[in-house]
């Protein structure tokens, strides 16, 4: 399994997460449930000097899986959006995403 890194590091990955998110919504990100939700459980969570916190873990993993999720949906969105299919392309299009040339027919037609 790998290492989680600090709680702090994911905490803020998070919050770009939903800054991200909430760009779109015209709103800002600090109004929402979801941000609000994620700093009270943090809070919740954080080790003391009074009290040790077994589910500080437990929090952290499912913390770094969401995290993940939201990078997930927004890169995959990114990339559906960049080369999602236009519809018919010609052949020298084709040919151009892949990097070759079609050959010139003789006589200067192609």
């Amino acid at each position: 399994m790998a290492a989680l890194g600090s709680p702090l590091r994911t905490l803020r990955g998070l919050l770009r997460e939903l800054r991200h998110a909430s760009g779109r919504a015209g709103r800002p990100y600090r109004d929402t449930p979801a941000y609000q939700h994620v700093v009270a459980a943090f809070r919740a969570h954080r080790v003391t000097s009074e009290k040790l916190c077994r589910a500080q873990q437990e929090l952290h993993f499912q913390a770094a899986t969401y995290l993940c999720l939201l990078r997930s949906v927004r890169e995959h969105a990114a990339l559906h959006q960049e080369y999602h299919g236009r519809g018919e392309r010609s052949p020298e299009e084709v040919a151009g995403l892949v990097g070759f040339r079609l050959p010139q027919q003789p006589g200067g037609k192609g």
